[in-house]
């Protein structure tokens, strides 16, 4: 058996993946750094009123404008001068830049700074422009703040608080500890989860979540830089074994009460998309069961905590992911908009409030991405998808009287679009491959276009890789899209040795109409030192529906292979490929299928660098792990013959850990119990 080598790093890293050449640094940062593409900053809609607003900063002005998106005339809101000579008329330290600025109207904004909640009026006459709204306690986190009633829920010493202005705090929890939790997200951020506090629409109540992980296993994370090492012990729920308890409660200002919604057992499911009815009256929580096949959307009581209904149910014999809140049209409060993928694609379907479905919105074999907004004049809902291209992200608009679906955005490219206020103005930014960054104002009624910005290529002086796309098919006939980088000096008369770079797992594409079209400087790197990089998003990548991403349900890694041995077979078939000198790479779930592709296929490659690779998947976590393997007790067979622990004999070629000794997601202990295997401990 060759030598296999680790290294482990003292903190966990991420390694980001020009007629000269690129430095290693450049390599890895460049493209946040002196390569960055050039943008707008702060480009963005002023709250409610129809002005967009983006912070001017340079050797001769700092300041915030304003436009009209009909007359494209400007307005100058205020000046990095003038804001701070307010701050230091009320003793508060002074800016070096614009800090992330909210707007409330296009002369009225807030922000946070020195732990404060401070608001602009640019119309404030023979008064001071900025307003100290409220202050919050230095060690105050998961902060939610509220600029119309000026308050804000957060926690403190593990406890959930209120506060108003300058006013005391009210403290709403009295139990919270290093492991009962309020006001986080929970469930190890899966099921869209990103936050833990919901204001209900009047501001009169706020819903949390509660998390008791007092039962979950200890996990010890040691701290290497302290002499001696420190140890923080975490909570870490495996995949089969004990899982933390979440409920939602709801705080009513006015009466100072507490009231928890009756969501019943298991207490190990999880509760999402929680979402509050227009009228604040009650709750909507989708309840997934542990093993993640049966969901009910539920209506709870806000007052009471009890259920009123079950709206819908849905199963799948594999798993149901609930992902987003509903969504609510203002004008329209009896009805939202679900998100599912109930007939195999995300697609967005519009229910009554009592749970009758009014229609399916979108159908196709496409996926719905976002929810931009809604246009009330025209009673469309605006979202991005992949229509056209399941590379790209395009922009569009669905009736919601018929269905009918109309093309926003002419250019085909990958786009990040910011609907105006009332849905009849877009940002429209977006790039491709041959487009570094283009950003127009799009009249969405009559679709008229107005370029207010376009990014130079900050590349065009290097030697950057040539970029082939490449389209090959699983063994089913399914399409698989990659990409082949040659050097930009490329000989089709020599030979290259070859680097595949992978992830292949879910809730990612790695192939996407993005500029750089490499998408990665590294990429472009390795050609410029005589390699050929190829990647290809096999099944179980995202963006390509449900029956292409979870046939790797119960043997992850398996299918994942056989897709990426396509793409060895087409690097193979191509002279100019050095198919004994071939390199794979990758990181987290690509450092799993490059440790799987080196101990379980290992002739194919002379070596490979995995990155915080999982080895085991028993000691993952529940959420993820058990989504797409079930239990260890229910998929026994499919936990042996994809781990990697019993395979340590059959590599052939050179092998690279890299782990992180702080990580806390994929514990360093896969690659310390690898070690002991080799070592044959």
């Amino acid at each position: 058996m060759k030598k296999i080598i680790f290294l482990f790093i003292l903190f966990s890293n991420t390694v980001f993946a020009q007629k000269k050449n690129f430095s290693m640094q450049e390599a890895v940062n460049g493209l946040a750094t002196n390569l960055a593409v050039k943008n707008l900053s702060q480009l963005s809609w002023t709250g409610s009123s129809e002005y967009y607003v983006q912070v001017v900063a340079n050797d001769s002005e700092n300041v915030i404008i304003a436009y009209s998106p009909q007359t494209f005339e400007s307005e100058v809101i205020t000046s990095l001068e003038k804001l701070n000579n307010e701050l230091k008329a009320k003793q508060i330290q002074e800016l070096k830049r614009f800090p992330p600025l909210k707007w409330i109207n296009h002369t009225q904004f807030y922000f946070f700074h020195e732990n404060k909640y401070i608001q602009f009026n640019a119309e404030a006459k023979n008064v001071s422009n900025i307003e100290v709204l409220l202050d919050l306690p230095k060690d105050a986190e998961n902060v939610n703040f509220n600029v119309e009633t000026q308050s804000a829920i957060y926690t403190q010493d593990y406890n959930l608080y209120y506060k108003q202005g300058l006013k005391l705090p009210i403290q709403i929890t009295q139990d919270g500890a290093k492991n009962i939790l309020y006001g986080t997200s929970v469930h190890r951020d899966e099921f869209g989860i990103s936050g833990g506090l919901f204001w209900s629409p009047d501001n009169n109540n706020i819903a949390f979540y509660r998390m008791d992980q007092t039962m979950v296993e200890d996990y010890p994370v040691v701290n290497w830089s302290n002499v001696p090492a420190t140890v923080n012990m975490v909570k870490y729920p495996f995949a089969g074994r004990t899982s933390h308890q979440v409920k939602l409660g709801v705080y009513h200002f006015q009466t100072q009460k507490t009231i928890y919604l009756n969501t019943g057992e298991p207490m190990d499911q999880y509760l999402t998309c929680v979402s509050w009815s227009p009228d604040s009256k009650s709750i909507y929580v989708a309840v997934l069961n542990r093993e993640q096949n049966f969901l009910k959307l539920n209506q709870y009581d806000a007052t009471t905590g009890e259920l009123i209904k079950t709206l819908f149910e849905e199963k799948n014999d594999k798993y149901v992911e609930p992902q987003h809140e509903l969504y609510f049209m203002k004008s329209n409060p009896s009805e939202f908009v679900w998100w599912s993928q109930r007939d195999g694609y995300m697609h967005l379907y519009l229910y009554k409030n009592d749970g009758t479905l009014v229609r399916q919105l979108t159908k196709g074999n496409w996926v719905v991405n976002e929810i931009l907004g809604y246009n009330k004049s025209t009673n469309e809902l605006f979202f991005t998808s992949s229509i056209d291209n399941p590379l790209q992200k395009n922009v569009y608009a669905v009736s919601l009287n018929s269905s009918n679906i109309r093309t926003i955005t002419k250019t085909k490219a990958t786009h990040t679009a910011n609907l105006s206020p009332d849905g009849n103005y877009l940002i429209d930014i977006y790039s491709n491959s041959n487009t570094p960054r283009n950003i127009e104002i799009i009249n969405t009624i009559s679709l008229d276009e107005k370029r207010i910005f376009t990014a130079s290529n900050p590349l065009a002086d290097y030697n950057t890789a040539k970029v082939v796309p490449v389209t090959l098919y699983a063994d089913d006939s399914t399409i698989l899209y990659g990409k082949l980088m040659l050097p930009s000096d490329f000989d089709s008369s020599k030979k290259y040795p070859t680097i595949v770079y992978l992830y292949n797992g879910p809730h990612f594409q790695l192939v996407r109409d993005v500029f750089p079209s490499s998408q990665n400087l590294w990429y472009d790197y390795m050609t410029q030192h005589g390699y050929i990089v190829f990647n290809m998003d096999g099944r179980g990548s995202s963006n390509r529906g449900f029956a292409f991403e979870s046939i790797i349900h119960r043997q992850l890694g398996t299918v994942e292979m056989q897709d990426q041995l396509k793409g060895v077979q087409y690097l193979k078939s191509l002279p100019y490929v050095d198919s004994q000198n071939m390199g794979i790479h990758g990181w987290s779930y690509g450092g799993f299928m490059t440790t799987s592709f080196m101990l379980r296929n290992p002739d194919v490659f002379k070596c490979g660098v995995a990155g915080g690779p999982v080895l085991d998947w028993s000691m993952y976590e529940i959420m993820y792990g058990e989504r797409y393997m079930d239990t260890p007790k229910e998929n026994p067979k499919g936990y042996e013959e994809n781990g990697l622990f019993d395979k340590i004999n059959r590599l052939k070629g050179n092998l690279l850990l890299i782990h992180g000794t702080d990580d806390d997601v994929v514990v360093w202990q896969h690659s310390i119990k690898n070690a002991q295997k080799c070592s044959g401990q």
